[in-house]
């Protein structure tokens, strides 16, 4: 039971559902979230730790950075199957579009950088 309650209370925050949305196109570190969100630094943080428990997110080292993706499902199937149905939800979400399409145009180094 705890399994899933954890992976439905990372779930209700708009700002989680987003950063898994937008982790679906790409893995991306903090600093870029944080430039696509308009949050700050220690928000993104916070979701991204929430999301991680809940074995919605993975993340790993790349020298200064930390990168996060989608989980793979193996730490747990409530995960898996809302992470699978959250691929073909909300696609024509108007605020969500808009930061995708900002997406290709965050460049780590410029930002973190900064």
């Amino acid at each position: 039971m705890k399994k899933i309650i954890r992976v439905m209370k990372a779930l209700s925050d708009p700002n989680r559902i987003n950063i898994l949305k937008i982790l679906e196109k790409k893995e991306l570190c903090v600093c870029e979230l944080t430039s696509l969100l308009g949050l700050a630094q220690s928000t993104v943080s916070k979701h991204l730790r929430l999301l991680e428990d809940a074995g919605l997110v993975d993340s790993s080292r790349d020298g200064a950075w930390v990168n996060y993706r989608l989980a793979d499902g193996r730490e747990s199937p409530y995960a898996d199957a809302l992470l699978s149905n959250l691929k073909g939800w909300l696609n024509d979400d108007a605020a969500l579009q808009d930061m995708l399409q900002h997406l290709p145009d965050v460049d780590r180094k410029r930002i973190c950088a900064a």
